[in-house]
């Protein structure tokens, strides 16, 4: 295809909701419209059709993803109909058909496990992109410092207030051959940090054959790709092998860190959550990790205000936090989801309870982690640097640090994408400071 056909090929906007996963789907969606000769435009006011991938695992983030959809219907081309609006991802596959009677303004809805099917749904709204077999010339992907690489999809846990497996479906682990593929895309684009996630990491392998696990997996792509960075996010406590803990403490480009999401320390709450364990159990786990990965860092999420939560229960899980074993915590209320086994429970806490136990989590959190972050002055890390602010300093991630929610090092030299040795100075809550 010529560069002058290619500039009249239809352009298309992708905005994209929610989480790291979703961020893989909306690149998967360029990727393909892409190879078919659609543009991808900068802006979605001139774009020929708009791709809005929704988040909806929680109703905060159904709103914001609806919100978004209203803001892109609003746009002068779809009102005047010479654009096309379309609502993919975890909308579509959780309310199905209710939601094109709901939200008109959409020309087509895409569920998640439609997204391969996406460029036959633009071309049906806005026409092919230009002769049968053409493609738009090859551009260079953008240079980033780290990427999210999926390694599989859906979940067999229903855990009780979670929707994620009527969004996404039954667990599937997706091929190393795949996998592999895509890591070696990022590599050779030049990112310096893959970032392996799932609903649920740490059952990759079980429904493949071949024995492989997420340990072969984590250590094969380490040996692979030395000079990459690889990062295990939201890790169940039981995917918590000592395989996995022998290769993380083996490889210096695996990062010694695990995102093991609890939810909840009390035995009761967690069983009405349809989830395992107790306090007395992740303290054992947390002493096996420290003890198979010297210096680890640990993060966690957990779940305020869940029904039946009593006074009690909740001092159980903030003496827990309290104790300092994690170095960054998430904490969110409880949000009560229609079609989940936890909407029915009796004992619903009211909005402004839930958000007020949350917040004395948080800040009982922030206590217990700011110590742990303090530990590390004085000692030596790698940063990989990742940008620079208006007054020119740089600033970056360490290994303890995952991406978007754990904070940054404040590093004096260095360019985007550089891996560069300092020594910790001072930290600022979970910010860290080099010299």
């Amino acid at each position: 295809m010529s560069a002058t056909s290619a500039k009249s090929a239809p352009s298309v906007f992708i905005l994209t909701m929610g989480c790291a996963k979703n961020e893989v789907d909306s690149a998967s969606m360029a990727r393909s419209l892409k190879a078919a000769g659609y543009r991808m435009a900068d802006d979605a006011a001139e774009a020929d059709a708009v791709i809005v991938n929704t988040c909806s695992f929680i109703q905060s983030a159904t709103e914001e993803s609806i919100e978004a959809i209203f803001e892109a219907a609003s746009l002068p081309r779809m009102e005047e109909g010479s654009a096309a609006l379309i609502v993919a991802g975890c909308m579509p596959a959780r309310y199905g058909d209710d939601l094109s009677e709901e939200l008109t303004e959409a020309r087509a809805f895409v569920p998640c496990s439609r997204e391969d099917d996406i460029v036959a749904v633009v071309e049906g709204l806005v026409g092919p992109a230009g002769p049968v077999g053409a493609a738009a010339p090859e551009e260079a992907e953008p240079a980033r410092t780290f990427a999210y690489v999926k390694i599989s999809d859906g979940c067999d846990r229903f855990c009780s207030y979670c929707t994620i497996p009527f969004i996404r479906g039954r667990y599937r682990s997706f091929p190393y051959e795949d996998i592999r593929a895509e890591v070696a895309r990022e590599v050779a684009a030049g990112t310096r940090e893959i970032v392996l996630i799932a609903q649920d990491t740490g059952r990759w392998g079980d429904d493949l054959e071949g024995g492989r696990d997420l340990a072969w997996l984590v250590d094969t792509l380490a040996d692979e790709f030395p000079n990459t960075w690889l990062r295990v996010m939201y890790l169940q406590p039981e995917g918590v092998t000592d395989r996995l803990l022998s290769v993380m403490a083996a490889r210096e480009n695996v990062c010694s860190y695990l995102d093991i999401p609890l939810q909840h320390v009390d035995d009761g709450i967690l069983r009405a959550m349809n989830r395992t364990g107790n306090a007395d159990e992740f303290r054992t786990l947390i002493e096996r990790i420290e003890a198979a990965v010297p210096g680890v860092t640990l993060r966690t999420t957990l779940i305020a205000g869940f029904p039946g939560e009593t006074e009690e229960q909740f001092e159980e899980l903030l003496d827990f936090v309290s104790e300092g074993l994690f170095h960054y915590i998430g904490v969110f209320p409880y949000s009560r989801e229609e079609g989940t086994r936890a909407y029915k429970l009796p004992g619903q806490l009211d909005e402004e309870e839930k958000a007020e136990r949350a917040q004395i989590l948080r800040d009982a959190a922030d206590a217990a982690c700011a110590p742990r972050i303090a530990e590390r002055i004085g000692g030596a890390a790698r940063v990989l640097v990742e940008g620079a602010e208006e007054d020119g300093q740089r600033f970056g991630r360490a290994q303890c640090q995952a991406p978007d929610v754990d904070g940054v090092t404040y590093v004096s030299h260095g360019e985007p994408g550089d891996i560069v040795d300092t020594v910790i100075a001072d930290t600022l809550l979970y910010e860290m400071e080099g010299e």
